[in-house]
């Protein structure tokens, strides 16, 4: 119906402004509409409070009972850090339930449409469901794939170049391209970078926003552990994460004095496995979107392992020539019918800059797993 899908449309405005804030949790929102009058609405916010069914049905009071909830994502029917909302629903006496998707969690997975169902309330899913669906890219591949949503941030010139002959790559692109990559930052559950690129440049890998938001891990891959206990990134506010496959018991100890936290993990073609670094994100850290800020090295390199998810191209109008650097380190193609292919789903103009947004046009499929 009609209505049904503005009152979703209105709800999905509120799940996004959970965009920076309620990772590791999906972003949700929930409108709570009776005679074809809204009586609540709200969104989750933060984990650990109350999900927007809750704040809904808050605002709503009695005016709840035999109205229709809109909500972004099936209803949770299982005890975490708060009580299922199925069963604030159905004491609310809520008479109808719409969801835009079911929720891929396991402990979920239609279970709450199911116990509403039983309960007397009418449900019905996939209203609006790919805008849902795009809200939450990362905890959809986290609960199905027991891996992160994996973006990869990369700025270059007209020519494909990402850096000078000497290594100079500050700054390639302007101020507003710069601005716009604090968003990504902000969404992201953690930021991803690899040595070279720590030692190249000491980043801070913060966010810089005025609007709330949650600080994302910074996970380092740095397979020798080479990370100085005086980057700056380990005196930011927030954890770091150094993953690595060696080192000695001294350089681990200098660097959780100073503050990181060391993990190993196996070895893979040339340096720390991929996939196990990714599955460790999911599985110990809750990760669902990782943002790449890295060379051209782990950047194929992940290319490579068919672990790419999005591209974030961010390409200014200037030349660096043949000698410069490239945004990638891939072994060329035998043929051209062998080459990776591209969509680009978006272009927008970003300041002085492009910025280009590029999905794989099929899953990558792993060719090789060095990290």
């Amino acid at each position: 119906m009609t209505n049904d899908h503005a009152h979703m449309a209105h709800a999905l405005q509120l799940a996004a402004r959970g965009l920076y804030t309620a990772h590791p949790n999906p972003r949700v929102g929930c409108v709570i509409v009776r005679d074809g009058e809204i009586v609540g609405a709200g969104w989750h916010q933060r984990t650990g409070e109350a999900h927007a069914e809750i704040h809904a049905l808050q605002q709503a009071g009695a005016r709840a009972r035999g109205a229709t909830a809109y909500v972004t994502l099936e209803p949770c029917c299982h005890h975490g850090r708060t009580p299922p909302c199925t069963d604030a629903l159905i004491q609310a006496g809520v008479a109808r339930v719409v969801a835009a998707m079911r929720d891929p969690n396991p402990k979920v997975a239609g279970t709450g449409l199911q116990q509403l169902k039983a309960a007397g309330v009418a449900v019905e899913s996939g209203v609006l469901q790919t805008e849902a669906e795009r809200l939450n890219p990362g905890f959809i591949m986290r609960m199905q794939h027991e891996r992160p949503f994996v973006r990869c941030k990369l700025a270059m010139t007209l020519d494909g170049r990402t850096a000078a002959a000497d290594g100079a790559s500050q700054w390639i692109t302007g101020e507003a391209a710069r601005a716009d990559v604090q968003h990504w930052r902000a969404r992201s559950s953690a930021i991803l970078t690899g040595i070279g690129t720590v030692l190249a440049d000491d980043p801070r890998l913060t966010v810089r926003l005025a609007e709330d938001h949650l600080h994302p891990l910074r996970v380092v891959l740095d397979s020798g552990l080479r990370l100085p206990p005086g980057a700056r990134m380990l005196q930011e506010p927030g954890q770091t994460l150094v993953l690595t496959a060696g080192g000695n018991d001294a350089k681990r100890a200098a660097l959780t004095q100073a503050g990181a936290t060391v993990v190993k993990l196996p070895h893979g073609n040339g340096g720390i496995d991929l996939h196990a670094a990714l599955r460790t994100l999911a599985a110990e850290y809750a990760i669902n979107e990782l943002l790449v800020e890295a060379g051209p090295t782990l950047h194929g390199a992940l290319l490579d392992a068919g672990l790419i998810d999005e591209l974030v191209i961010y390409m200014a109008p200037a030349l660096l020539g043949d000698g410069a650097r490239g945004l990638f380190h891939l072994a060329s193609p035998p043929a051209m019918p062998q080459r990776i292919e591209l969509e680009i789903s978006e272009v927008r103009a970003v300041g002085q800059d492009w910025r280009i947004t590029v999905t794989p046009s099929k899953p990558l499929a792993p060719r090789c797993n060095r990290g």
